[in-house]
């Protein structure tokens, strides 16, 4: 089965990319998760659109992801989260939660799979995640949880 991917998938390609897959893996995972998309030809000129969107928000190089961990290792990130009495949240914190933040403290665009937490995160207070820019580049960005 031959599948244009909209996202980046493990072990397969980049969102943008024409891969080549069993019928299975593509129609039961693949397509119903929103990973990919049935190759026709006029789903051929959507491909320039994937990739002019990946490429605004991809790092360039590993200069490029120097630069960006500089940034976001100085700056400390503020998520008020919803938590009780003992300091102890209501759920955990997510990678979604803390990509939105680092966006809304002014930071750059960080997609919530680059985000990278030890343990979870369910006490308010200061806790360090990992953000992964490059494959030799990991960004160590302190998060402040906060009680709303």
């Amino acid at each position: 089965m031959k599948l244009i991917l909209t996202a980046a998938v493990d072990n397969l390609g980049m969102a943008g990319d024409v891969v080549e897959v069993k019928d299975g893996y593509g129609r039961n995972f693949l397509i119903p998760r929103g990973f990919a998309i049935r190759w026709t030809r006029g789903g051929e000129k959507q491909i320039a659109g994937i990739k002019r969107s990946r490429d605004a928000r991809e790092i360039r190089g590993l200069d490029h992801a120097q630069e960006v961990r500089e940034q976001l290792e100085g700056l400390t990130i503020d998520l008020p989260a919803r938590a009780g009495d003992t300091g102890k949240l209501f759920g955990a914190v997510t990678a979604g939660d803390i990509a939105a933040a680092i966006k809304k403290a002014g930071g750059p665009l960080v997609d919530k799979r680059a985000v990278q937490i030890a343990k979870p995160i369910k006490t308010v207070g200061l806790h360090t995640v990992g953000v992964r820019l490059h494959d030799a580049v990991t960004a160590h960005v302190r998060l402040v949880v906060d009680k709303a």
